[in-house]
């Protein structure tokens, strides 16, 4: 078995899975979303304080497994640096104390990998990857070839949902509550611009759709909840359609077999509903995470600790740091 720990933003996170078969046999995972939503995001000192408070109590309920493992798998990035480091310190204490090698894992990759909980894994494959650090288009050949097809220029697809929840004074995280809003909603009430729909770039960015919808907030004061829900309705029509706008870009000359949706911004169903229209008009298939690991967890890091095991992929205990940029994947 391998242990899994996952402390690259705000969740402290651990998972045991099953080498052989890739059963998970067990996961928690401790969110801190109502100790960060009162300052309306995450404050990463704050993040790190609560990590080393939950991490040892959800390892205590581990030690059973102790016996059997083989190996420690860490997140070591890319994230917040100093909620990284407290993943990173236990994973080398326990490596030292049960003398079992250690793997480090990219956070993005496990984010890949929650699309095979249980499962084989299944490359090549695409994947939009769409969170709260991070909006991606990628290729992915194996474990060790990832290709970036495109990325944002500025805010992610996740972050632009949780600014507009903060103008709207929504609250944290503002994924699920634009959301839920954006259904009662008209979202032909305002007519926001898909960015860069004339541009060539193979690029995403939402920095002038938030700027847009705050210059709506400001001219629409004072707001009651019917102006909220036709605003985060008409902003979450545009920024599908800005993701939509750039995959019929990338995939329309080039064949699309397998596409996935990782990241904690999947977990939202009108994308999923979107992005199953977009599979069919191209005879592929849509392949989604169970909507409980979409966002930060163990588990999937624990999956695609499995291949990185399988690979011996790992690292001396003096190289493995904490670096809050990914600098795996192949651009």
């Amino acid at each position: 078995m391998i242990l899994s720990i996952e402390s690259s933003c705000d969740d402290s996170s651990i998972a045991i899975t099953r080498i052989c078969d890739g059963a998970l046999l067990y996961h928690k995972k401790i969110s801190q979303e109502l100790d960060h939503s009162v300052y309306g995001g995450v404050v990463p000192e704050l993040a790190a304080r609560l990590h080393a408070l939950a991490l040892p109590k959800i390892l205590e309920e581990t030690k059973a497994y102790f016996p059997e493992l083989k190996a420690i798998a860490v997140t070591n990035e890319p994230g917040l640096s100093v909620s990284l480091v407290e993943g990173i310190v236990m994973a080398k204490a326990l490596s030292v104390a049960l003398k079992l090698p250690i793997l480090p894992i990219n956070h993005l990759k496990g984010h890949i990998y929650s699309l095979f909980l249980e499962q084989k894994t299944q490359f090549p494959l695409d994947v939009l990857l769409v969170s709260g650090g991070h909006t991606q288009i990628l290729h992915i050949d194996d474990y060790d070839h990832i290709y970036i097809m495109a990325t944002t220029l500025d805010d992610s697809f996740g972050e632009s949902f949780d600014k507009v929840s903060k103008m709207l004074g929504l609250g944290y995280p503002g994924g699920p509550i634009v959301e839920q809003y954006a259904k009662e909603g008209n979202a032909q009430a305002f007519n926001f611009t898909v960015p860069l729909s004339n541009s060539p770039k193979m690029a995403f960015s939402f920095s002038g759709l938030k700027n847009q919808v705050r210059l709506c907030i400001e001219a629409h004061t004072p707001m009651d909840d019917t102006l909220r829900a036709d605003i985060c309705a008409s902003f979450q029509k545009v920024a599908i359609a800005h993701l939509m706008q750039k995959l019929n870009k990338v995939y329309k000359n080039k064949p699309l077999r397998h596409l996935g949706v990782v990241g904690g911004a999947s977990a939202n169903l009108s994308l999923r509903a979107e992005l199953e229209k977009f599979v069919q008009s191209h005879d592929a298939q849509l392949h989604v995470a169970p909507l409980a690991y979409c966002s930060d967890n163990a588990a999937m890091i624990g999956r695609c600790a499995i291949d990185a095991y399988k690979l011996k992929r790992f690292v001396p205990m003096d190289q493995i740091l904490a670096h809050p940029r990914s600098s795996e994947f192949i651009k």
